[in-house]
């Protein structure tokens, strides 16, 4: 028997538990693989990572095949579209703790060729604006991994 893959299951699940932890949520992705919509001013090493606190983000949905939203980035409002198997990881900003995907796993609606490489924080940080209109950064290092079981 197949299963359906668990990608989208586990960033909603990661995405909850950063939220129930009064943490902010940040979506690593690889901002080269295709059908991949999101602002390239701000992709540094092939990747970017994404503020998705509900604060930052408007109509934000993790569907089964992909992950969708509206933010404002450098003021001007942009839709978001990354397909869940371009999703390198969640993790909450504050802590560095959530989940980062295997560079090498490749679900099975990937387009053939994929070489994802594995997440690199950002050289600068990137963020997105909050409803407030402050840009979200972070200055904290390579994010730590930490099994959740």
């Amino acid at each position: 028997m197949t299963m359906t893959p668990n990608r989208a299951y586990v960033c909603r699940a990661i995405f909850e538990w950063v939220l129930d932890n009064n943490c902010t949520p940040y979506l690593y992705v690889n901002a080269m693989a295709e059908n991949v919509e999101v602002p390239t001013e701000y992709v540094q090493n092939g990747q970017i990572v994404l503020n998705v606190a509900p604060a930052a983000v408007q109509n934000f949905t993790i569907h089964n095949d992909y992950v969708s939203f509206n933010a404002r980035f450098g003021g001007v409002p942009r839709d978001i579209f990354v397909p869940i198997w371009a999703v390198l990881g969640m993790v909450a900003s504050e802590t560095n703790q959530g989940i980062f995907f295997d560079p090498e796993e490749i679900e099975p609606y990937a387009i053939d060729g994929f070489d994802p490489e594995p997440p690199t924080p950002p050289v600068k940080p990137v963020g997105n604006e909050g409803s407030d209109g402050e840009t979200r950064t972070s200055t904290k290092g390579r994010p730590s991994l930490k099994i959740v079981k």
